[in-house]
């Protein structure tokens, strides 16, 4: 049982890549990043790398208190 807690916070950031990337119509970096990467490996090790990144910022932002940037689009 105390793998458990590990699989749902696996399956949750796993579900926000999946919004990140496909329902969210919003530009970010992060998502800027992804599908540049997605293109690059595959959409199976990019969707690996941006969990990991989002918790990798999760992290940040609970110790630190800081937010969330989504930077600023560049222009072509």
């Amino acid at each position: 049982m105390a793998r458990y807690p590990d699989r749902l916070l696996r399956t949750y950031l796993f579900e926000a890549v999946t919004v990140l990337l496909y329902r969210t119509k919003k530009w970010s970096s992060l998502k800027a990043w992804g599908t540049k990467l997605a293109k690059r490996i595959g959409m199976k090790k990019a969707k690996v790398a941006i969990a990991h990144k989002i918790a990798v910022i999760l992290h940040c932002v609970w110790v630190d208190g800081t937010s969330f940037d989504s930077g600023q689009p560049k222009e072509a």
